[in-house]
């Protein structure tokens, strides 16, 4: 029961780790997308689909990729390029949050 124990703490603690660090992901790409676009933190939500609201247009979405491989170290490739990787912060946070997962550097 000892081992049991401890081997689920350390389970539900790795959990808790990457649930922190996919939090601290889309704090960072929320703060990106509120100062980029100028907009209040109280109109865009995580599930806001920030083209379609004409938050960012192309040229943002360049910086948004930029801003993604400076702060995480992530490359998004032309194939990568679609509308649901970046449609809202919700998909962008799971996309970075899989890159890492696939290449953690």
């Amino acid at each position: 029961n000892y081992i049991e124990s401890r081997i689920f703490r350390y389970f539900i603690k790795k959990r808790l780790f990457m649930l922190e660090f996919e939090e601290n992901i889309k704090v960072k790409i929320r703060q990106h997308i509120f100062k980029a676009t100028l907009s209040d933190g109280d109109i865009i939500k995580d599930e806001s689909l920030i083209f379609e609201l004409g938050l960012l247009n192309s040229m943002g979405l360049l910086y948004l990729i930029d801003f993604i491989k400076v702060e995480f170290d992530v490359d998004v490739t032309d194939n990568e390029l679609i509308k649901e990787n970046f449609e809202c912060i919700n998909n962008i946070t799971s996309f970075v949050n899989n890159k890492l997962k696939k290449n953690p550097n």
